[in-house]
């Protein structure tokens, strides 16, 4: 492999500047001006594909942005890995808090600025770039690989979902490599290997046919502001558990070997405290902070309202009140199954005086592979090996849908090796990448074939 890093470490700079050509187009998918940009986008990966080695290589248009396909399948018996990323970016609004234009590429230090820098482009790249390393040293690869790139990320990615159930076979695989993740820290090799699925509600409790006097009705109606900020406040129980019967039935428990890993990271809880303003934490007796927002299921009210809410004052029984509710999921949950729980839960607290109706809103199933899996296993040493620090696991407490989708349709385990910053400001102004890490991302995703192609 030596002679691969090698090639790699010396192609740096050539790498940089192809980035900054993928970082001019501006493929803004939400924005319908940007149309073209996308189509631009696709045929610029698809061209790198290409370039890299990858003989099979097409775009195939959906009804919103392309998708570009790529495989290499000239290793018989041996595994084949499937890397997902998306070419397409955020908006760039507020466009005045850029300190340079958000689509002309700069390098300070050891930073390149400009949007898709870390959020996807800079990232997925690195696959690009190690696959093409092996074709230009040995002239191929040890294992069978396939690429899948798209351009809906950023909007839901609603096309990707219709293409994979449609091709289980094109994207038949042996693992999936994402890098579209965080380090823990920089300069610390980190694979994300779980994310909690999401089942988010709403809450209507209606009580009388409009708004009455508070003055002449008060005391004899039920109030349903009152009534729903009752129901709410019924979600948990005194040491802030969900208190609905049965939620926590699926969770899968951290292993030993999980909860000592996450000693390791030395979270600091002052510095985090201090960062979002809050004087205390507030959260499920009995578990760590890290293990309240990665490996514990949550419900959280993310907004309510009803009758006035104007300036000055208003004395009436508001006929009507709402509130939205999310619960984030943790392996093995099933969203269908808590949502049900939910809704019976719901409507059984609430007095007979209000009439109360429950509608799901959103759903996504939680994700995890587990840290002894081959792939987590391979991965986890090609990092160690490229960063020269031993690999650390985290999960995260927040959703990718289609990483969900991948990992149930087509079976397979998923690599989450993120490259990126949290601190990155990616979907803000100023979105940059750690090109240290843009190179550590290319050697490790290199050494990732090498390992995986052994087992």
């Amino acid at each position: 492999m030596q002679d691969i890093i090698n090639y790699i470490k010396s192609n740096k700079n050539n790498y940089i500047e192809e980035l900054k050509d993928f970082l001019r187009i501006p493929s803004i998918s939400a924005l319908a001006e940007n149309k073209e940009d996308m189509k631009k986008a696709a045929q610029f990966a698809a061209d790198k594909l290409k370039q890299a080695g990858i003989g099979n290589v097409k775009i195939f248009p959906t009804e919103g942005h392309p998708i570009v396909f790529g495989e290499w399948l000239g290793a018989p018996g041996k595994p084949t890995i499937l890397v997902y990323g998306h070419y397409d970016v955020q908006p760039v609004d507020p466009i005045e808090l850029w300190d340079n234009p958000p689509f002309e590429p700069v390098v300070k230090g050891n930073k390149i600025y400009g949007r898709g820098t870390t959020d996807d482009k800079g990232q997925l790249y690195v696959h690009i770039k190690s696959v093409e390393a092996f074709f230009k040293v040995h002239g191929s690869l040890p294992l069978n690989v396939k690429f899948i790139l798209e351009g809906e990320e950023e909007i839901g990615s609603e096309n990707l979902e219709i293409f994979i159930n449609q091709n289980k076979n094109l994207l038949k695989c042996d693992t999936v490599l994402v890098s579209d993740t965080s380090l823990y820290e920089p300069g610390l090799p980190t694979l994300t290997y779980a994310l909690r699925g999401l089942a988010f509600f709403e809450i209507e409790v209606t009580g009388p046919n409009k708004d009455l006097h508070s003055g002449s009705f008060g005391g004899a109606v039920a109030n349903p502001v009152n009534i729903l900020a009752e129901i709410i406040a019924k979600l948990h129980d005194k040491k802030n558990k969900v208190a609905i019967p049965g939620f926590y039935d699926d969770v899968t428990k951290l292993s030993k070997k999980e909860r000592d890993n996450f000693k390791l990271l030395k979270f600091d809880e002052k510095s985090f405290k201090k960062e979002i303003g809050i004087p205390d934490f507030h959260g499920e007796e009995g578990f760590t902070t890290l293990e309240r927002i990665w490996a514990r299921p949550t419900l959280d009210c993310n907004g309510i309202f009803g009758g006035f809410t104007g300036t000055g004052a208003k004395t009436i029984i508001p006929a009507k009140a709402t509130a939205k509710i999310s619960m984030r999921l943790v392996a093995n949950q099933n969203a269908g199954k808590i949502g049900k729980l939910f809704a019976k839960f719901v409507k059984e607290i609430a007095p007979k005086s209000v009439k109360v109706k429950v509608t799901e809103m959103q759903g996504g199933a939680p994700f995890m592979t587990p840290i002894t899996d081959k792939a987590i296993v391979a991965a986890s040493n090609a990092m160690a090996k490229a960063f020269g620090k031993k690999t650390v696991y985290i999960r995260d407490g927040g959703s990718i849908p289609v990483i969900t989708t991948f990992a149930q349709k087509l079976n397979a385990p998923i690599v989450l090796m993120g490259i990126g910053l949290e601190t990155e400001n990616l979907h803000s102004p100023n979105e940059h990448f750690n090109l240290d890490h843009f190179e550590l991302g290319i050697l490790s995703s290199a050494l990732f074939i090498d390992e995986y192609s052994k087992i």
